[in-house]
């Protein structure tokens, strides 16, 4: 299986080696294009000096100049007549030239080897050490003349700074390679992590943590896992309390509405039991009924994107209807009510907001004591409307603020129980006024009541 480190250190390689190929090609072609013009023009510069130089020399001081250009780092060739030829300085490695061109520099025309030799990708002209490729004067010295071949002894000039360069320029790729390997393997760990992490997660285990202490792309990545997987465990921890809480909410009445038809079938009961037995059956079974349609409402709601079927509607009038639908039970605990909505045209899905509404007035009527009060007032803003349900009930402690929210969670369940609460009713309320653009916060002290303030958007 080729890994990601291999994958990573081959791309990585291959790269350096497709640059420094196109960079050597490119080398070239600068060289081709204005270097090797350029060096014809210097070098050319040099002969022409030499052959003035020479010819204002007799025969004897000219050899002993030529040994001196020589010295100075530079290849020569001396073609007279017949076999008078000579060479200073280091041999040429190829040593043949054409006659024809020897004859055109004897009557005057200058060679110009360097810019006419031929072009090759990877050995430049610059460092072919061959008798074409020089520049050619005609010299005349005591009245003979000769072809002149000169070129810089590049063995000679620039073979330290050839020894030089390689070095450097093996050195720097054998460097880039192992520091490639080794920064290949620091940015890979972090992957390995993670592969291991999702196995984990895979496999149920959420309690992650990753070593991973980045700023880059990387440590974002690492920061988004671990909060990925904290989600993943407070849904997987959601889901385990949900399965314990539906068979709870079921099973309860399932157990009581199995024993008192038992009963019944058994054994001969008086008339006033079987009028109890079968009113205990009946309210276990509306509360299966009303639970299976929250959990069947909070479902549809999850898969809701926007609310569909928005209309205006008056707020002030919802409200009022709400607080006459319930009006038997805060008139059995002796509640007081207080309704102050503004006329106020509201644009949303009114069946929904009705729900909510009366899921927040029912909760209050729920928690209030026989003779306390319940408050609902309604204000528009510029943009917005808010709301308020305030109580005098019982409260909320501090540490369940933050979770009465959640899908059948109970503060208090053996309280909630009893008051027939199945613990959706907060989470179906918060979910509808989010799909309308709103917000629902809650304050609460222990005795001291309960305010639900819902911000929605206006019209």
């Amino acid at each position: 299986m080729r890994t990601l480190y291999i994958r990573f250190v081959a791309v990585t390689l291959g790269i350096m080696v497709l640059s420094s190929i196109f960079a050597f090609l490119l080398g070239n072609l600068f060289y081709q294009t204005y270097l090797k013009p350029y060096n014809d023009r210097k070098i050319t510069d040099m002969a022409l000096h030499v052959q003035a130089y020479m010819e204002a020399l007799p025969r004897q001081q000219a050899e002993a100049h030529f040994r001196q250009v020589a010295a100075l780092g530079y290849q020569l060739y001396i073609e007279g007549k017949g076999a008078d030829r000579h060479f200073y300085g280091s041999p040429f490695r190829e040593q043949h030239i054409s006659s024809r061109v020897v004859e055109q520099v004897k009557h005057g025309q200058v060679y110009h080897g360097i810019r006419q030799f031929s072009e090759r990708w990877f050995v430049t002209g610059f460092f072919e050490d061959s008798l074409a490729n020089t520049i050619g004067v005609p010299v005349t010295i005591e009245g003979t003349t000769y072809a002149l071949f000169l070129r810089p002894d590049i063995e000679k000039q620039f073979w330290e700074m050839r020894i030089f360069f390689s070095i450097l320029l093996a050195g720097t790729v054998l460097l880039s390679m192992l520091l490639v390997t080794i920064s290949t393997r620091y940015i890979v760990k972090p992957i390995r992590i993670f592969t291991k992490a999702t196995k984990k997660i895979a496999s149920g285990e959420y309690d992650i943590e990753l070593a991973v202490n980045r700023r880059d792309e990387i440590g974002e990545l690492a920061r988004h896992f671990s909060h990925m997987a904290e989600a993943l465990n407070r849904l997987e921890q959601m889901r385990q309390e949900f399965i314990s809480n539906v068979s709870h909410e079921i099973q309860s009445p399932l157990t009581s509405i199995q024993g008192y038809a038992q009963v019944l079938r058994s054994q001969p009961v008086s008339h006033g039991q079987q009028q109890q037995y079968l009113h205990i059956i009946e309210e276990e079974s509306r509360r299966m009924s009303l639970l299976s349609k929250q959990m069947l409402l909070l479902a549809s709601l999850d898969q809701e994107e926007h609310i569909v079927d928005q209309q205006p509607f008056h707020l002030a009038e919802q409200l009022q209807g709400i607080v006459r639908a319930t009006e038997w039970q805060w008139r059995e605990k002796e509640l007081a009510i207080e309704l102050d909505a503004a006329p106020v045209l509201l644009r949303g899905n009114k069946e929904l907001l009705h729900q909510a509404w009366t899921n927040l007035l029912i909760n209050s009527i729920k928690f209030t004591e026989p003779g306390g009060s319940i408050s609902i007032c309604a204000v528009a803003g510029h943009r917005e409307v808010q709301l308020e349900f305030s109580d005098t009930g019982i409260g909320i402690a501090e540490e369940d603020l933050k979770r009465i929210f959640e899908p059948y969670y109970k503060a208090d369940a053996s309280r909630n129980r009893a008051k027939g609460g199945s613990g959706l009713g907060l989470a179906i309320t918060q979910k509808i006024i989010a799909l309308h653009g709103g917000s629902i916060t809650v304050q609460s002290k222990p005795g001291e009541g309960t305010r639900f303030t819902v911000i929605l958007p206006q019209l």
